[in-house]
């Protein structure tokens, strides 16, 4: 097992259901609590928003150092959708770190300012439902770089040419 969790590409599809499935089901429970008005289960959501949204940074980190070993392993399509997939998410990357922004304020600036946690509270759950429209666009194309039966279309040129591009690859 520690093999695996060594290999930075093992490990990013390992963290990434955080973001695309994790974080969909907290921000649930944030807008349930929230409507309840509860405060103890609008703490407990807020956290799971916030742990979920974390999971960016081992995401970026084991995307960036996987990508050599991924990219030899494609098809020429494939690395194609891997070329937008990296795209994506360096262009998107920064809507989770607002989520953990939020979802700590919202957490800590109560302690100070007890006025504050529904209005934080309700802004984390805006940020957090933006975060989950951007794991499912970064996350589209991922899925189509090793699962040809995926690929209904080959992937949109002009994201290919401006991801390899930025990349300064051909």
């Amino acid at each position: 097992m520690s093999e695996l969790l060594g290999r930075p590409e093992y490990l990013h599809i390992l963290v990434n259901p955080a973001l695309t499935h994790a974080l969909p089901v907290a921000a649930l429970g944030l807008l349930a609590a929230l409507v309840a008005r509860s405060l103890p289960a609008t703490r407990l959501a807020l956290v799971l928003v916030l742990l979920s949204a974390a999971a960016i940074w081992p995401a970026v980190f084991s995307g960036r150092e996987g990508y050599d070993r991924v990219r030899s392993m494609a098809d020429d399509t494939g690395a194609d959708w891997l070329a937008v997939h990296r795209h994506r998410a360096g262009d998107t990357a920064w809507v989770f770190y607002v989520v953990v922004a939020a979802a700590a304020a919202a957490l800590l600036a109560p302690l100070r300012w007890p006025t504050a946690a529904r209005p934080l509270a309700w802004l984390t759950l805006v940020a957090a439902l933006a975060g989950c429209g951007v794991g499912a666009y970064i996350a589209y194309p991922a899925g189509k770089v090793r699962h040809r039966e995926f690929r209904q279309a080959p992937p949109p040129d002009d994201e290919v040419r401006q991801a390899r591009a930025e990349a300064g690859e051909n």
